[in-house]
């Protein structure tokens, strides 16, 4: 089994601690050769019975780029009526997508019936392709970090609506749409931490039975 060195772990771990999920992001393009090893590094990923369900549409036409951000804007409004009281108002103040800037901008779905795998492990939880797909966006999102790259999570969308929009097959489900760039400026805090939203626990809580 390969090991690895102490100086390697602690850069790991410091990798995944400088992981954000950015909304601000400058313009400049992302150079194929980065873009490639980012997306590459997704089919890093297991996936249930090697189905690899991920389905990936790189969003670049601005027909595609405004429906999705229209999306979004129509969605994030429904969302900030919902808020309640004085959470609207820190709601309102939370910049929730990077559409605006970003160069690179994905949407990421999952193939609830791949034809690859037979089936295998997921009988029982069929869930686990989405698990999958999530796993390879994770393993993505470490390495855009590792290029000095920022990703952004956007899942204020109407899901339904996106894939009507871009003519997905009915088998596929959204998983995200993400975009991708070089970010404004760097944090190892999350942005709803330094705004208030939300504070990170200070530790895991395990339980043991």
């Amino acid at each position: 089994m390969r090991s690895f060195t102490p100086a390697f772990r602690a850069e790991l771990t410091e990798l995944m601690r400088w992981r954000r999920d950015v909304r601000r992001f400058r313009t400049d393009p992302v150079p194929d050769a980065v873009l490639a090893r980012c997306l590459d590094s997704l089919r890093l990923a297991p996936s249930v019975g090697l189905s690899e369900p991920w389905r990936v549409l790189r969003i670049d036409s601005p027909a595609a780029r405004a429906a999705a951000a229209a999306n979004f804007a129509e969605t994030n409004a429904d969302a900030l009526a919902g808020q309640p009281g004085d959470k609207a108002a820190d709601y309102a103040r939370l910049k929730l997508s990077g559409m605006d800037a970003a160069p690179v901008q994905l949407a990421i779905y999952c193939d609830t019936d791949p034809t690859k795998g037979s089936g295998l492990g997921a009988a029982s939880m069929p869930q686990m392709r989405q698990y999958s797909v999530v796993s390879g966006v994770t393993m993505m999102w470490l390495t855009a970090r590792a290029e000095g790259l920022g990703l952004g999570w956007v899942s204020i969308l109407d899901p339904d609506r996106l894939a009507r929009d871009l003519a997905v097959p009915a088998t596929w489900d959204l998983i995200g749409y993400f975009c991708l760039g070089w970010p404004e400026d760097e944090a190892d805090t999350p942005e709803l931490e330094r705004l208030g939203w939300e504070a990170r626990a200070e530790a895991l809580e395990l339980e043991v039975r």
